[in-house]
């Protein structure tokens, strides 16, 4: 950590005359400085502020430096520990870095190598938390797709983009469901300055209330039923980096005020918690409600709504992208597929009320009804192909379960080959070892290949 005006740094030594040397020096330098004068004060201390490192006096009165550490690590407070004594033996030292401890300087040691040791050590902390981001990030993972369009509309969207991606202010991004809102939000962290670290989503809709708090803010040990272990918040996953609030109108009002703390001056304290901590992140915010019409009606804060609402990005429904239709079906069909006219002509007069996320569903069941590597008509579900009078293959399930489709697809082929699986996996297109993963995965049994149909 290279920047001093960022470094958290406690001093906790009895001998005072010293304690205000380190922290007269170390304040000069640009360090944020507190002092502690036992072990007893330290440890009210970091339960209200989080600390970067602490350099401990190893013989203290009451608690001393080992035994300061050891109550640090049960209470899981999260900062290097760098120790000072005037006694040094192998035995403490051994002891101390068993538990933790960055490092160990014998009194008098020069100021300027226990300067060296602190950075060293602030760059250890921010190791470890990057680490933790990316922890966090690799277990909420999400499959993502390129944005794609050519209408007006689009290009007007990905002009608006480039033009407020490099911003760090919120910005809330509105429209239809299923209209692609994370995909934008991706798209303005890539362009943002702060694309080299994490950007978190969380959907609001997706959890109750006392879970999105948690998944927010964090929690301590033992906070609430089921709360084994303290697991940091979202916002300080995402610090320094992005975080996307998805249908944040959603948001519970209790939440309301949390949420506006945090934006304000990046203040939070986690579930069960007294300790303040600090973040810094970006917050990008969708909806598919009117926020000023939930405003009008008390369901959102207003400070809240202006905060979030620097900036609004609108995203067009489907209808209105004229053009990009035959785009987004060439991109979401892939290499190696084709589609017949029939079958383009339906998908373009669809009204897609779901918009482009039911599109690619319509794709990837049209892909998987294909006899081969061309999506036709009646491969497509009733109710797009009805719009032009068309016909739909009516042996399978009428379903959106892309799983369901898969199963009674291989069911209909299989029959039609009696059983045989060569046959079968030649005209599915497929290898025959993936359709004896597919037989077992969906538990197809002989019965059912050559039963009356």
């Amino acid at each position: 950590m290279s920047d001093a005006a960022h470094v958290e740094l406690l001093v906790v030594d009895d001998d005072d005359e010293f304690r205000d040397t380190l922290a007269r020096r170390f304040s000069r330098v640009g360090f944020q400085v507190s002092e502690a004068s036992k072990g007893e004060q330290a440890l009210e201390m970091v339960q209200r502020r989080d600390f970067d490192v602490a350099v401990f006096d190893m013989m203290m009165p009451g608690l001393s430096g080992l035994d300061l550490l050891k109550r640090f690590k049960d209470n899981h407070v999260e900062c290097e520990v760098v120790f000072l004594t005037g006694k040094a033996t192998v035995d403490t030292a051994v002891d101390a870095m068993k538990l933790g401890a960055f490092d160990y300087l014998q009194k008098p040691c020069p100021m300027q190598e226990l300067e060296g040791v602190i950075r060293r050590a602030c760059e250890r902390r921010q190791l470890r938390k990057e680490n933790r981001q990316l922890r966090a990030l690799l277990d909420r993972a999400k499959a993502t797709s390129e944005m794609v369009g050519h209408s007006p509309a689009m290009q007007e969207l990905f002009r608006l983009i480039e033009r407020a991606g490099p911003s760090d202010k919120a910005i809330l991004i509105q429209g239809e469901s299923g209209t692609g809102k994370e995909l934008v939000a991706r798209a303005l962290h890539e362009h943002s300055t702060r694309a080299d670290n994490p950007m978190v989503i969380i959907n609001c809709a997706a959890l109750p209330e006392p879970l999105l708090e948690s998944e927010l803010f964090g929690h301590e040990k033992g906070s609430f039923t089921g709360a084994v272990g303290s697991k940091p918040g979202l916002f300080e996953v995402a610090d320094g980096g992005t975080l996307f609030i998805d249908e944040i109108g959603e948001m519970p009002g209790s939440l309301q005020a949390k949420m506006l703390r945090v934006l304000e001056d990046g203040s939070l304290r986690r579930v069960g918690s007294i300790r303040e901590r600090k973040v810094n992140v970006r917050l990008l915010a969708a909806t598919n409600r009117n926020l000023a019409d939930e405003v009008q009606a008390g369901r959102f804060r207003e400070d809240l709504y202006y905060r979030i609402n620097v900036m609004s990005l609108e995203l067009p429904p489907i209808t209105k992208r004229t053009g990009d239709i035959p785009l987004l079906v060439a991109h979401f069909l892939g290499m190696g597929w084709e589609i017949e006219e029939g079958a383009m002509q339906a998908l373009e007069r669809y009204d897609w009320p779901g918009n482009v996320r039911q599109l690619i569903n319509v794709i990837e069941r049209g892909k998987i009804m294909a006899e081969d590597q061309t999506v036709r008509l009646q491969d497509l579900p009733r109710e797009v192909v009805e719009q032009v009078g068309g016909e739909t293959n009516t042996s399978l399930p009428m379903t959106d379960d892309l799983a369901s489709i898969e199963r009674a697809k291989v069911v209909e082929v299989m029959r039609k080959e009696h059983g045989n699986k060569t046959r079968a996996a030649i005209a599915l297109g497929i290898d025959r070892r993936k359709l004896y993963r597919l037989v077992e995965k969906y538990s197809i049994k002989p019965a059912e290949l050559f039963q009356d149909h």
